[in-house]
């Protein structure tokens, strides 16, 4: 049996390739990006899974209690760009999967290259994520990550007596009239 073949044939029927956002204060566009690929199968067929993770050498298995199945799954974005993507550009998907893949993969790169912290890289990578499964669900649209990238707080010590405005309709004054914003901020000097 070839079995580079058959995984390939096995996930364009059975595998996922997505890209997930996550609010991240700590970071620098605010934003983590998670990439991941998986294959779903019920717990009786759970050998197949078992083939694949040996096969690439990498991910982990576990329950996925929204459809009681289990799922393997790879996340570390090294061995998605050493491992898995190298095996899809040699052994091809034939279903319009292969269009998700190939989004996925640009992603990857993007991620790997740690475009993913730049504001321009981010943009990048949500145009091609939003593009990707068309008929999944999506906690965060386009315009809700997009919208929080740039915010900059203006501060003019001449017009306000010093107070810090922010340009962010979210924003957000405590006791001390220190602003506080949902999105990483740019303080531009008096």
């Amino acid at each position: 049996m070839n079995l580079p073949s058959y995984i390939s044939g096995y996930v364009d029927g059975e595998g996922c390739f997505t890209v997930s956002f996550s609010p991240r204060r700590k970071l620098r566009t605010g934003w983590e990006v998670r990439p991941s690929f998986s294959v779903s199968q019920n717990a009786d067929r759970s050998e197949v899974l078992l083939a694949i993770k040996d096969y690439f050498g990498c991910g982990s298995i576990r329950p996925d209690r929204s459809d009681s199945t289990i799922k393997y799954e790879v996340r570390d974005i090294d061995d998605l760009i050493e491992k898995v993507i190298p095996h899809f550009e040699q052994y091809s998907l034939l279903s319009s999967k292969r269009k998700d893949y190939e989004r996925f993969a640009s992603v990857c790169r993007l991620v790997h290259r740690k475009a993913h912290l730049t504001e321009t890289g981010l943009r990048e990578i949500v145009k091609l994520a939003m593009e990707m499964n068309a008929s999944g669900k999506r906690k965060f649209a386009t315009e809700q990550i997009v919208e929080t990238l740039g915010v900059e707080v203006i501060v003019s010590a001449t017009s306000n007596g010093g107070i810090a405005r922010s340009s962010d309709p979210h924003e957000r004054h405590n006791d001390l009239g220190t602003v506080s914003t949902r999105g990483p901020a740019k303080l531009k000097d008096p």
